[in-house]
């Protein structure tokens, strides 16, 4: 865990006191490993939550938007889908220095290396079954029928997201990268055409971005929605493909392993798991998976940015800076057909 906590805990104690009543039994811990909204522990009485919140100091337009992963999470708790039960949301920044929520503390596992070392052979597989499972359950919900109807514009997702990333990496201070360049050159070229399918996409969803049951193989909470909105279903399933195409010092990626020795499923097993429940759902391409590469590329880079800044939300963001020239090469291999899986 990381210690540095950027708002005064006694601020939020007082709040918490007021909203809730009033308890002399408090703590907040500072959770470690997110690159972008700073998370803590919060206990206050019987209450275990997690608070969200925007980073300190500047920030893009549109970044870090934590009033749309509270609205989400408003949306889905009823479903079914697996989310943590939203506490409450609080706009106004000058509380804790930007806004908030709180949402209810889930138990459970959270694995940050795709190859589950901790895990035995059977469960490996188990695990990135129920990983796939979840995403598709998520993505068969209609988000006209949960009141997301407006959120975010329906139709040529992967155009305006091709367009919003080219934009974002053009704006970053970092040095010249060609092989982002030549990503967001073949992207817009490539597109398969607009089928109009419309669902929620959550934009970051991998096996680090969920927590599992303490002992079962099945996703109990689907966490970070600061990058959802409404788009294809292909976009969450194409990043969430990327560790079969990213090696193990790649962001915890799983190409080069033994595979069958570790009880890890192939790529085709895991999207069949997806397409069993999500039946409507077009084919995986590799337009899908290059395009999810350069997007954690350019992520990539907006890491290092708000490092140099001092903005980072995590202590080792500056070492995740050479990540994006390597996330983009992969995403040339992908396109060229290197990997087989």
């Amino acid at each position: 865990m990381t210690t540095t906590i950027d708002f005064d805990p006694i601020v939020l104690h007082d709040f918490l006191d007021a909203k809730f009543g009033r308890s002399d039994s408090f703590a907040l811990q500072r959770i470690s490993g997110g690159q972008s909204n700073p998370s803590y522990f919060v206990e206050h009485g019987v209450q275990r939550m997690v608070l969200r919140k925007q980073p300190n100091g500047p920030i893009l337009p549109g970044a870090h938007a934590v009033d749309r992963e509270f609205r989400v999470l408003e949306a889905l708790y009823p479903t079914g889908v697996p989310v943590a039960r939203p506490v409450l949301f609080h706009s106004d920044p000058g509380l804790l220095g930007t806004p908030f929520y709180l949402m209810e503390r889930v138990d459970g596992r959270v694995f940050t290396d795709c190859s589950l070392p901790t895990s035995s052979c059977t469960e490996r597989r188990e695990l990135w079954m129920a990983l796939a499972e979840a995403l598709a359950a998520m993505h068969t919900v209609r988000p006209d029928e949960i009141g997301l109807a407006d959120y975010g514009r329906p139709g040529n997702y992967f155009e305006r997201q091709i367009g919003r990333w080219t934009k974002q990496w053009l704006s970053s201070s970092s040095d010249p990268i060609p092989e982002v360049d030549r990503l967001s050159e073949w992207l817009p070229s490539n597109m398969p055409l607009n089928d109009g399918t419309v669902s929620l996409a959550h934009g970051d969803y991998r096996m680090g971005n969920v927590i599992f049951h303490p002992t079962e193989p099945r996703v109990v909470g689907i966490l970070d929605w600061e990058l959802s909105t409404l788009g294809h279903p292909l976009a969450d399933l194409g990043f969430c493909a990327i560790p079969w195409h990213t090696s193990p010092n790649e962001y915890g990626g799983i190409l080069g392993l033994d595979r069958a020795a570790l009880g890890l499923p192939s790529e085709q097993e895991f999207v069949a798991r997806y397409m069993k429940i999500n039946t409507a759902c077009a084919p995986l391409q590799p337009f899908h998976k290059a395009f999810a590469l350069f997007r954690f590329a350019v992520i990539f880079v907006g890491i290092a940015d708000r490092a140099r800044q001092g903005n980072a939300a995590s202590t080792n963001a500056a070492e995740l800076a050479p990540l994006a020239r390597r996330f983009a090469i992969r995403g040339l291999e992908v396109i060229e057909g290197k990997h087989e899986l």
